[in-house]
C-alpha cells in the first residue's frame, strides 16, 4: 500500500472515529469536549480547544484539553479573559480556512508576564467552524515544538471543523426548537394564570411576576399611553413585582432613539445594548440586551389610549430573531389580558352608571315632584290665608322654605348621580357644581397633573360632598379646592373660611352619612381623609392617595 492511500486510510479513520464522536451526545459542552480529545488522540497533536463566538467581543470557550500551565493557571483565566489575534480575524471574517498562527498571542503573554511553563508550546493552527455560510467559532490546536502544520493537515483540521460545526448546528437547532417549545409552555402558563382576573392592578403585578419568575429575565417593565406621557405601570427587578406610577412626557429633550420610544412610537420591536431608559427604574438592573415589544389595544371610550410596550433585559445573550416571534405572542396575550380587564370595568362602570339613572329618574319622577308639588302647595295656601291668624301663616312659610331647600338638595342630588359632561374631567365637574349649589370656588390644579380613573371619581364625589357641606354649614359662599400630584401620592384639599367648629363638634359631625360617604370613598382608593377645622377660622378637607409607587410596590 502506497504512502499517500495509507494516509488517505488514516484520515478516513480519523473522520469516522470523530463522526461517531460527535453523535453520542446533544449536550453541546460534552460533545465538543469529547470531540477534542477524541481528535487529539487520533492525530497525535497534544494540545488543543475550541471557542463559539457570537458578535465581538462576545466569545466562550468550549472545551480543551492538556494545556499548559501557563494558560491553565488560575482556573485557566488567560482562556476566559481578552481575546486574541484568531479571534479578531475571525470576526473581521478574513478566516476562511484553517490556518497557521505564527504566534500565539495569548502564549506570548504567557511568557512576558511569566505566568508560568508553556511546554515550548508556541504555535498552533487555527481553524473556522463554519457550515453554509453560519459561522460558530474556531478549533485552535498545536503541539510544543510544531511551528508548522502542512497543507494535508490543515485540509484533515478542515475535515474535522466541518464536522464539528455541523454537529454544533445540529444542536443549535435542536436547543433552538427546545427553547422554543419552552417558551410557548410558560406563555400558556402566564396565560392560564392571568385570564380570568378582572382588577387592573392585581392584573399588572401578576403579569410582571409571571414575566419574571418564569422566564428568569434580569428585568421586565410594562409601559403604557396615558394622556401624552408615557407611564411605567408595572416593574419587575430583584426578584420583586412592583406596581409603579412613573411618567415621561414626550416633550422632555430625551433622545428619541430610546427603544421603549420608537416601540411606542414606531410600534415594531426594537432591540438595545445599551444602559440608560427613559425610566430610571430599568437602568443598571444587571440586563446587557434589551429588548421592547409592542402592547397593542383598542382605545378607551374616554380618556385613555390604551397602547404601550413590554420592556424586558437579560445579561449574557443578545435577543435573537425566532425570539421575537415568541415574544411578540407574548405581547399579545398580555394585550388582551389587559383589555379584557379592561373591558370588564367598562362593564361595571356601565352597570353602576345604569343603576344611578335609574336611581336618578326614580327620585325626579316621585320624591322631586312631590316637593316641588308641596313647594307650590304651600305657597297657594299662603296666598289663600294671608289674611288668617299670623302663625298660621308662619307656618305655612316654613313648610314651603323647608320644600323648596329640600328640592334643591334633591336635585343636586340628582346631579351627583348623573352628572352630564363626566369626560370633561374633575376641574369642570366641581365649578360646575359648586355653580349648581350657588358656590364661588376657586380650583387649582396643575395641567400635568395624571390620576387614575377611580382615584379621580374618587375625588370628584368627595368634593361635591364637600362643598355641599360648605354650603349647608360654613356660612360662607366661597370655597378653594386644590389638586396636587406628587411622586408618591396625589392629594386633594378643600377648604373654606366659614364658620368652622369646634373639635368637640367636629367628632359628633363624622358620624354624619355626608362625613361617612366620604371616608369611605377615599378607602376605597386606599387614601386617608383628614377634617380640620377652627371656629370662626373656617374648615380644611385633605384626601392623600398614595401611588403605586408610594405604597412600596
Amino acid at each position: 500500500m502506497s504512502k499517500s492511500i495509507e494516509n488517505h486510510h488514516k484520515e478516513l479513520l480519523i473522520l469516522k472515529t470523530i463522526a461517531e464522536t460527535l453523535n453520542e451526545s446533544n449536550d453541546l459542552k460534552q460533545m465538543l469536549q469529547s470531540t477534542l480529545e477524541k481528535l487529539l488522540e487520533v492525530t497525535g497533536i497534544s494540545t488543543g480547544w475550541i471557542f463559539l463566538a457570537k458578535e465581538p467581543p462576545f466569545h466562550k470557550k468550549m472545551a480543551d484539553y492538556n494545556l499548559p500551565p501557563a494558560l491553565a493557571r488560575e482556573d485557566k483565566q488567560p482562556m476566559r479573559c481578552g481575546t486574541c489575534d484568531c479571534l479578531e480575524l475571525f470576526w473581521k471574517g478574513s478566516l476562511k480556512k484553517a490556518v497557521n498562527i505564527i504566534k500565539c498571542k495569548r502564549l506570548h503573554e504567557a511568557v512576558e508576564h511569566s505566568w508560568g511553563d508553556t511546554r515550548n508550546l508556541t504555535h498552533h493552527a487555527t481553524v473556522p467552524l463554519t457550515v453554509r455560510g453560519k459561522r460558530f467559532g474556531i478549533l485552535n490546536v498545536g503541539s510544543p515544538g510544531k511551528k508548522y502544520f502542512n497543507d494535508e493537515e490543515l485540509t484533515l483540521l478542515e475535515s474535522v471543523a466541518y464536522q464539528i460545526g455541523t454537529a454544533v448546528d445540529r444542536t443549535f437547532l435542536y436547543e433552538r426548537e427546545k427553547k422554543q417549545f419552552e417558551y410557548y409552555a410558560k406563555i400558556d402558563e402566564l396565560t392560564r394564570h392571568i385570564w380570568n382576573i378582572n382588577d387592573p392592578d392585581i392584573l399588572l403585578r401578576t403579569i410582571i411576576g409571571q414575566i419574571g419568575e418564569n422566564f428568569g429575565w434580569s428585568a421586565a417593565g410594562i409601559i403604557m399611553k396615558r394622556r401624552d406621557r408615557l407611564t411605567l405601570q408595572a416593574l419587575y427587578r430583584d426578584g420583586t413585582p412592583r406596581l409603579m406610577n412613573e411618567t415621561w412626557g414626550f416633550h422632555d429633550s430625551k433622545d428619541s432613539s430610546d427603544i421603549i420610544v420608537k416601540a411606542y412610537l414606531e410600534q415594531k420591536v426594537c432591540v438595545s445594548d445599551q444602559k440608560d431608559f427613559i425610566f430610571p427604574e430599568l437602568n443598571n438592573n444587571g440586563g446587557q440586551f434589551s429588548i421592547a415589544i409592542p402592547l397593542k389595544l383598542h382605545e378607551m371610550r374616554f380618556r385613555y389610549e390604551q397602547k404601550g410596550v413590554l420592556f424586558i433585559s437579560r445579561q449574557f445573550e443578545p435577543f435573537v430573531d425566532y425570539e421575537f416571534e415568541i415574544l411578540k405572542v407574548l405581547a399579545e396575550h398580555i394585550s388582551l389580558a389587559m383589555e379584557e380587564a379592561r373591558l370588564y370595568a367598562e362593564r361595571r362602570q356601565l352597570l353602576l352608571t345604569e343603576e344611578r339613572n335609574r336611581l336618578a329618574r326614580d327620585l325626579h319622577d316621585s320624591v322631586n315632584q312631590k316637593l316641588f308639588s308641596l313647594s307650590l302647595t304651600a305657597r297657594g295656601l299662603r296666598e289663600m290665608l294671608k289674611h288668617e291668624d299670623q302663625n298660621v301663616i308662619e307656618g305655612i312659610n316654613n313648610i314651603g322654605q323647608l320644600a323648596q331647600e329640600a328640592l334643591t338638595e334633591m336635585r343636586s342630588l340628582i346631579w351627583e348621580l348623573r352628572p352630564d359632561n363626566i369626560d370633561k374631567g374633575i376641574t369642570y365637574l366641581l365649578k360646575e357644581y359648586a355653580d349648581k349649589i350657588g358656590l364661588n370656588v376657586t380650583i387649582q390644579m396643575k395641567e400635568d397633573g395624571q390620576l387614575m380613573p377611580e382615584v379621580e371619581e374618587a375625588f370628584i364625589r368627595i368634593g361635591q360632598e364637600a362643598l355641599n357641606n360648605v354650603r349647608k354649614h360654613a356660612r360662607t359662599n366661597c370655597a378653594q379646592i386644590r389638586i396636587e400630584c406628587h411622586p408618591d401620592a396625589v392629594q386633594m384639599v378643600v377648604s373654606d373660611e366659614g364658620r368652622g367648629f369646634s373639635l368637640e363638634q367636629a367628632l359628633k359631625y363624622t358620624k354624619s352619612l355626608g362625613m361617612k360617604s366620604m371616608r369611605e370613598r377615599a378607602a376605597q382608593v386606599n387614601g386617608n381623609f383628614e377634617i380640620e377645622s377652627i371656629e370662626g377660622k373656617g374648615t380644611t378637607i385633605t384626601v392623600l392617595v398614595p401611588t403605586a409607587k408610594g405604597k412600596g410596590g
